[in-house]
């Protein structure tokens, strides 16, 4: 897609939705207002998975196609889709968009949604855009998460909806506005990502970047600020998004100019542990301080490492370690099951030699 294409078509549709959170029936009604598909969804359809690389064929009965794209009616009609409708395609069709609004997928979260899957099954459709210059493949439009937990948890197909929209700037807005409105969207996100379209030569400068997204410049000048972070120590700050958020982060980006990456990891590891606040930090950053200053009582030993843990999307504790040979793990608000079920875990795991 040409640079000059991937603007305009942002410019043809206005941002239409808001950061207000939203259940998955709402976020689902909103891209159908986007999108202009035709009828809301109140449910999910059941259909078998076929072997072929195209959706379960449906009757044709919807001759509505108003402000449906050549491409998608063509498609539409050839496979006999309802918009809206809810298919099983197979993961191996499925592709990663270009224009997706996310970067960073914590390896944690998706190990635990693919535990959820697993059990539970998928309750709710992705969206995907066909590839119309390789038929049979799809674009995920929104549920890159839930992808790669289907896969983790060794499923072959995908419950879908099959959208109309090009992919492109339209593509990564309604993305970009999806995962805002579920606080999944993160600066270190926005900063990888705008970055790349700046690269692309898909905007001219950062000020046309944020007129097409509805920004503040400021707003995109401290993401591409913090987009000069290797992206190892973004990691290390995707994991604690409740400590790093975009002023935390550029205090650590400046940091990291002056100090470089070792230096920088340590201060990400005394910010968390230390509860240090964004002043504090641009106090270290402008002299005032030094990272090497701890608030905690003298003799109290700081962990090498924390993981945060969640269940079912809430988190419920930590582990941490400690020098070579000591582990700390704290859990709180489970229930007696599944206490006794991690208990019973813990055991196995020790018993093996």
């Amino acid at each position: 897609m040409k640079p000059s294409q991937f603007a305009k078509g942002f410019q043809a549709r206005p941002d239409t939705t808001s950061s207000e959170k939203r259940t998955a029936l709402d976020r689902l009604n909103a891209i159908d207002g986007l999108v202009k598909n035709g009828p809301k969804v109140e449910g999910l359809a059941t259909h078998s998975t076929q072997s072929a690389s195209m959706p379960v064929a449906v009757e044709a009965g919807h001759t509505d196609s108003l402000n449906e794209s050549p491409a998608y009616h063509a498609w539409r009609v050839e496979y006999g889709y309802r918009p809206g409708q809810v298919i099983e395609l197979p993961l191996k069709v499925i592709k990663a968009s270009p224009f997706n609004p996310r970067h960073f997928y914590l390896k944690s979260s998706i190990a635990e949604l693919a535990v959820n899957l697993a059990k539970q099954g998928q309750q709710q459709a992705i969206h995907v855009i066909p590839d119309y210059e390789n038929p049979g493949t799809y674009f995920v439009s929104d549920g890159g998460r839930r992808v790669r937990a289907l896969k983790e948890a060794n499923k072959e197909s995908v419950k879908a909806i099959v959208i109309d929209l090009p992919i492109g700037i339209e593509s990564y807005k309604l993305g970009y506005d999806l995962n805002v409105q579920r606080d999944s969207q993160t600066v270190f996100d926005n900063a990888v990502v705008w970055k790349r379209f700046l690269d692309d030569k898909h905007f001219q400068s950062q000020k046309e970047l944020a007129e097409h997204l509805g920004l503040d410049e400021s707003t995109v000048a401290v993401a591409l600020s913090i987009a000069k972070l290797p992206e190892v120590v973004m990691q290390e700050m995707v994991t604690r998004t409740d400590r790093f958020g975009s002023n935390m982060a550029y205090q650590v980006g400046r940091y990291h100019g002056a100090r470089g990456s070792d230096a920088t990891l340590r201060l990400i590891n005394k910010i968390v542990s230390d509860d240090l606040s964004t002043r504090q930090v641009a106090d270290i950053v402008k002299g005032r301080a030094t990272a090497q200053e701890s608030a905690k009582p003298v003799g109290r030993q700081r962990y090498a490492q924390r993981l945060e843990i969640k269940l079912d999307g809430v988190s419920v504790g930590d582990l941490k370690s400690y020098g070579d040979d000591r582990i700390e793990l704290r859990l709180k608000g489970l229930s007696k099951e599944r206490r006794d079920d991690i208990l019973s875990q813990i055991e196995q795991i020790l018993a093996q030699k």
